[in-house]
C-alpha cells in the first residue's frame, strides 16, 4: 500500500468531526468542512513543511472562528471538520482526484502522490464517511423534531489566487436551488458594505458544492455556501466584526425567503 512519506496505519479513532451547540434552537445548521489544518500521526505530514501545513492550501484560515461566531449568534448547531483537507477534502466525493489531491494550487502534495485504491478506501472510511454520517444525523434529528434545517457552509478564500487579485469579499454560492443564496446576496448588499457576489469566487460548476448536493438538495433544504476573503477574518476582532455583519444578513434572508414562500402559497 502506498501511504506516502511519513504515513502509518492506525487502529485509533481519528478526530474527524466535532459538533458544537448541538442543541441550538434556530433552523440554521452551520457546517465547516475546512475548519482544521490538523495532521494526525496516522498520516504524518504528507511530506509537507510546517509553513505549507499552516497555509490556506491545508485549510480555510478564519473559517472555523467565523462559523463558531455564527453558531453562537444564530443559536445554531455547528458541524466542523477536525482534519486537514489535504488528507481528505470533505467537500469532495471519494471518486474525484481532488478528494485527496496530489497537487493543490501551486503545491505538490508528496504524501498524496500515487495513492492506491486501498489507501483511498482507508481515508474514505476513516474520514469522509464519519463526517458526513455525523452531519446526516444532525439533519435527521432536527427533522424529527419538526425543524427544517437551513444549511450554511462556511469557507474562506485567499485575496490572491495564481497571482490574480480578487476584489470580491463575500461570495454566496448555491447548488441547484438559488433561492436562499439570492436572498443572502440581497440582504448583504442592503445591509453591509462588503463586495458581495453570487457564485464567486467559485460556483457549483467548480465542484465545490458537494456537501450541499449530498445533504441539502435531495431534501429540498434551503442552503448557501459562504466564502469570505480570509484577510477580512484574520484575527479575533475581524472575526467578531464579520460575524456582526453576516449573522443579521442570514436571519433577514431567511425571513425574506419564508415570507416569499408564504406569499406564493397564499396566491
Amino acid at each position: 500500500m502506498n501511504r506516502g512519506p511519513g504515513m502509518a496505519a492506525t487502529g485509533n479513532a481519528l478526530p474527524v468531526v466535532t459538533i458544537e451547540n448541538g442543541n441550538g434552537k434556530s433552523p440554521f445548521l452551520i457546517v465547516c468542512e475546512h475548519a482544521s489544518n490538523h495532521f494526525p500521526a496516522a498520516f504524518g505530514t504528507l511530506g509537507l513543511s510546517e509553513n505549507v501545513r499552516s497555509a490556506h492550501v491545508a485549510w480555510d484560515p478564519g473559517a472555523l472562528a467565523l462559523a463558531r461566531g455564527l453558531s453562537a449568534a444564530l443559536d445554531a448547531p455547528l458541524v466542523a471538520a477536525g482534519i486537514s483537507r489535504l488528507i481528505y477534502d470533505l467537500n469532495r466525493p471519494p471518486h474525484t482526484p481532488s478528494a485527496m489531491a496530489a497537487r493543490s494550487e501551486v503545491f505538490d502534495i508528496p504524501g498524496n502522490t500515487g495513492l492506491d485504491d486501498e489507501e483511498r478506501r482507508r481515508r474514505t472510511e476513516q474520514i469522509y464517511l464519519p463526517f458526513h454520517d455525523a452531519l446526516r444525523a444532525q439533519i435527521a434529528c432536527r427533522l424529527a423534531a419538526g425543524v427544517v434545517p437551513v444549511m450554511v457552509t462556511v469557507h474562506s478564500f485567499t485575496p490572491v489566487y495564481f497571482g490574480a487579485r480578487r476584489d470580491v469579499e463575500f461570495g454566496i454560492i448555491h447548488d441547484t436551488d438559488p433561492a436562499f443564496a439570492r436572498a443572502v446576496l440581497a440582504e448583504a448588499l442592503a445591509r453591509t458594505r462588503l463586495v458581495s457576489r453570487l457564485n464567486e469566487p467559485y460556483s457549483a460548476a467548480d465542484g465545490v458544492t458537494h456537501t450541499l448536493m449530498l445533504h441539502a438538495t435531495p431534501f429540498g433544504l434551503a442552503h448557501a455556501m459562504l466564502e469570505i476573503r480570509n484577510d477580512l477574518i484574520a484575527d479575533d476582532a475581524a472575526v467578531a466584526a464579520m460575524t456582526g455583519q453576516i449573522a443579521p444578513v442570514l436571519s433577514a434572508a431567511l425571513s425574506a425567503l419564508s415570507a416569499d414562500v408564504g406569499e406564493r402559497a397564499a396566491g
